[in-house]
C-alpha cells in the first residue's frame, strides 16, 4: 500500500475526512471467513469416543492451551473460538463434522485433526474449497505433497522415516535379527512399515521372519502376539497405536517373549500405553522422541518444562502429566499461534498456508534441544529431527545424537 492510500482522503456527503496511517484505526484488514475484528474460528475433530479414544485427551489439551491465550488476550486482539466435534475416528463422521465445522460454524481452518484415514476422508474436500487442512495430527508421509495438496500440512516427524530409523538401528546393533513386525492394517500403519522394509533393503529382507496387521474395531491382538513370538523373532517392531501397543507389550511378556523392542512414537505415552502394559514389561522398548517427555527427570528444573507443568495445573488440572499427548497438543498449538500472530490482520486462508510454510528454525516450547520447526512451499514436513529412547523404569531415556532427515 502506498503512503497517499494510507492518507486516502474518505467522502461522506460534502464532508471530507482525512484517515489515519496504516499504524492506527483505520489500517488494512483482509479476512476470510471465520474471522473478525474480535474472534477467530478454529475447527478441530476428535475420537472422544471408540476405539482411539485415548487420542481425545490431545483435543482437551487444546482447547486448554486456547483458553490459555485468550485469558492473556488472545492472538493479535483476536480471542481464538475453538470448535471441536467428535469423530470416534470414523472417516464417514469425520467428513460430516468437517463439513459442519466449514459450511455451518465457517471456520478459519481444520487445525490438528487425527488420524490417516479421517485426514483422508477430508483432504480433496478442504483443498477443493480452499480451507487449511492444518498440522494435522498423523505422521503418514502422503499429507507432505503441496504440489497436489497445498492446503494439507502435517506436523510431527512421518511415519516412514521413524520406521527407516529403526531399520537403520537394528543394522546397526544387531547383525543376526530376526524380525516380527505389527501394524495397523491401514495407511498409517502401512506407511510405517514401508519405510522400515525400505530401510532394511532387499538385501536384509529376509530379517523379517514374521509379519502381522490387525483393525482398529479388534478387540484384542493376543492371536497376533502368539503368531510373532512363534516365529523365533528376537527383534519386535510394534507400529500400533496406543491400545494396541499395550496389549502388544503386555501380551509378549506374559508369553516370556523378550525380544529388542521397538515402539512407534505416536503410542509411547507413559499414562495411556506404558503404565497399562506394566512398567516391567516395558523395560528397554525403544522409540524416538521430539518433545520433552514430563516423566523425565532430567526435565524437572528446565524453564519450559515448568511453565507447561503450570499451565497444567492452571488450565489442565484433571489431565495426567504423564500422558505425552498433553505435551503434543501444547507444542502443536503454540506453532499455529506462532502463524496466526504472523498473519497480522492478513487472516485469509492464503496467508494462513503462506505462512505456515515458511518457518525456518522455529522454537516451540517443549521441543526436544535441538529440534526445530522447518518447513518451505515445497516442504510441508515441519519436525523431520528427533532423538532415540529407551524406556528405563517409569521414564523415557534418551540416548544418541539428533537425527535429522531436514530438506537442505
Amino acid at each position: 500500500m502506498t503512503d497517499f492510500t494510507r492518507r486516502q482522503v474518505l467522502a461522506t456527503g460534502t464532508t471530507l475526512a482525512v484517515s489515519l496511517t496504516s499504524s492506527d484505526l483505520f489500517a488494512q484488514r483482509s479476512y476470510d471467513p471465520g474471522v473478525s475484528d474480535s474472534e477467530i474460528k478454529i475447527g478441530h475433530t476428535s475420537p472422544y469416543s471408540g476405539p482411539l479414544s485415548a487420542f481425545g485427551t490431545a483435543g482437551l489439551a487444546t482447547t486448554a492451551y486456547f483458553n490459555m491465550i485468550n485469558a492473556a488476550g488472545g492472538v493479535n486482539g483476536r480471542k481464538i473460538t475453538f470448535i471441536t466435534h467428535d469423530d470416534a475416528y470414523s472417516p464417514a463422521k469425520t467428513v460430516e463434522m468437517v463439513r459442519k465445522l466449514v459450511e455451518s460454524d465457517e471456520v478459519l481452518l481444520i487445525f490438528a485433526l487425527l488420524g490417516t484415514p479421517t485426514n483422508s476422508a477430508v483432504r480433496k474436500y478442504l483443498n477443493d474449497k480452499k480451507v487449511p487442512q492444518l498440522f494435522i495430527f498423523t505422521g503418514a508421509s502422503k499429507f507432505g505433497d503441496p504440489q497436489n495438496f497445498p492446503w494439507t500440512m502435517g506436523w510431527q516427524p512421518d511415519f516412514a522415516t521413524e520406521g527407516g530409523v529403526y531399520a537403520k538401528h537394528i543394522l546397526a546393533t544387531n547383525k543376526d535379527a530376526k524380525i516380527a513386525l505389527l501394524y495397523q492394517n491401514d495407511d498409517s500403519g502401512k506407511d510405517g512399515a514401508f519405510g522400515f522394509q525400505k530401510a532394511l533393503g532387499k538385501e536384509n529382507e529376509k530379517m523379517i521372519v514374521a509379519s502381522s496387521t490387525y483393525e482398529v474395531a479388534d478387540p484384542t491382538i493376543d492371536s497376533q502376539i502368539v503368531l510373532l513370538k512363534n516365529s523365533g523373532a528376537n527383534v519386535f517392531v510394534n507400529l500400533s497405536s496406543p491400545k494396541f501397543a499395550a496389549q502388544g507389550i503386555r501380551k509378549a511378556h506374559v508369553l516370556g517373549w523378550r525380544p529388542v523392542q521397538y515402539l512407534t512414537s505416536p503410542s509411547s505415552s507413559v499414562q495411556a500405553v506404558m503404565k497399562p502394559a506394566g512398567f516391567e514389561a516395558g523395560q528397554d522398548i525403544m522409540t524416538i522422541a521430539y518433545l520433552k517427555d514430563a516423566t523425565d527427570p532430567q526435565w524437572a528444573t528446565d524453564p519450559e518444562f515448568l511453565e507447561w507443568k503450570r499451565w497444567m495445573e492452571k488450565w489442565n488440572p484433571t489431565a495426567s502429566t504423564a500422558d505425552y499427548l498433553n505435551v503434543y497438543a501444547y507444542a502443536i498449538s503454540a506453532t499455529l499461534v506462532e502463524v496466526l500472530k504472523r498473519c497480522g490482520d492478513d487472516l485469509t486462508r492464503a496467508n494462513i498456508m503462506k505462512q505456515a510454510s515458511n518457518l525456518r528454525g522455529l522454537r516451540v516450547p517443549m521441543l526436544l534441544p535441538g529440534i526445530t520447526i522447518n518447513t518451505s512451499p515445497t516442504d510441508f514436513y515441519p519436525i523431520q529431527a528427533f532423538r532415540l529412547a529407551r524406556f528405563k523404569g517409569e521414564a523415557w531415556e534418551l540416548f544418541g545424537d539428533v537425527v535429522s532427515n531436514e530438506s537442505s
